[in-house]
């Protein structure tokens, strides 16, 4: 279930000198692989960098930093991340656009930022940092919360409402389906057998009825048992998937001639997703027999990295969020950019 929410422009908060940036914000994941793949279009006189997932601001922050006349459109569906990532930038917030949106609408963030054919774009997926730190969000399955876990706390059902109404069937599809949960039926059954006694609201409660309903002896390996349900509430509770599936090629259509794309998962069905979209526009279609290539159908854009790149141990070691990232990285082909390309790796 894709949000259906309105882009807004976020206005950002007191003047643009004022903010003092936080202390305690996150490190943002593969920080300088994303720089070195985006300098060559942020580094042209006048670019425009869509982060379709702003967050707290830490990618955009670096970006801003090492392009001093660069602009970047922020877009995020959390307005409080919008607006801890104003305070964050202080200054360097007036040459960002701040849209609340989700980023599959990127044709309607673009129109209110008065960007047509931006230079790149970043795209870091899955929960943020401020989210999964804030207990009352709910996203953790190490802390007691309510069952919240919209990024948008505005609109949308929470997770809590969603296991108190949908189908033993229907839970035990998105279980299956987006945590790519075996077990999903037994915790499908017993989530409703529980909710017949009393609504689930907890998330402790919920993690103690996910590990009480598998068997003993998968409980052994793999971390937490009720990490996979937790995925997969979150991702049913955003519209993650859907959303993906839409600004991907909203993106791609969008990025101008030489223009680059730098995405980041951190499960692989989002990896599945992005390599899939990205194999798609980076494969000659020629039909098969023909002695030429039919420019028509050759490659609309080239792969700036072999397969899926991961954090290295050493900050994996620094940030244990980075260690199941996955960034994959993609070039229009057209005309040059002045800044050069990156080499493959």
């Amino acid at each position: 279930m894709a949000d259906d929410q309105t882009c807004a422009h976020v206005p950002v908060p007191g003047s643009a000198g004022s903010a003092a940036p936080h202390s305690d914000v996150h490190v943002p994941v593969l920080l300088d692989r994303c720089l070195e793949l985006l300098a060559p279009v942020a580094s042209v006189p006048g670019a425009v960098v869509v982060d379709g997932t702003l967050g707290l601001g830490g990618h955009t922050a670096a970006l801003l930093a090492a392009h001093p006349d660069l602009t970047v459109v922020g877009i995020d569906r959390d307005p409080e991340a919008l607006r801890r990532a104003a305070e964050r930038l202080g200054p360097a917030a007036a040459r960002v656009r701040f849209v609340h949106a989700v980023y599959d609408e990127i044709p309607e963030a673009l129109e209110q930022a008065g960007v047509e054919a931006p230079d790149g774009f970043l795209l870091d997926l899955g929960v943020s940092s401020l989210q999964l730190d804030e207990d009352e969000r709910g996203f953790s399955y190490s802390r007691d919360a309510p069952l919240d876990m919209r990024m948008d706390t505005t609109r949308g059902p929470t997770a809590a409402e969603i296991l108190n109404t949908y189908s033993q069937n229907d839970l035990a599809r998105i279980l299956r389906t987006y945590g790519e949960e075996r077990f999903a039926p037994r915790i499908a059954a017993a989530i409703v057998r529980e909710r017949a006694r009393t609504p689930l609201s907890s998330s402790a409660r919920l993690v103690e009825l996910v590990r009480d309903a598998i068997p003993a002896a998968a409980r052994r390996t793999g971390g937490n048992p009720a990490k996979r349900t937790f995925q997969a509430l979150r991702i049913e509770v955003n519209g993650e998937l859907d959303a993906l599936r839409d600004a991907l090629p909203a993106a791609l259509d969008a990025v101008r001639p030489g223009g680059r794309i730098v995405v980041m998962a951190y499960q692989s069905l989002e990896d599945r997703l992005v390599k899939q979209a990205f194999a798609a526009v980076t494969q000659d279609r020629t039909p098969a027999g023909l002695p030429v290539e039919l420019p028509e159908y050759g490659p609309r854009f080239r792969a700036l990295t072999r397969g899926a790149e991961t954090a290295s141990p050493e900050e994996i070691a620094a940030n244990p969020r980075a260690a199941p990232v996955r960034l994959r990285a993609v070039e229009r082909l057209g005309a040059a950019t002045s800044g050069g390309t990156a080499e493959r790796r």
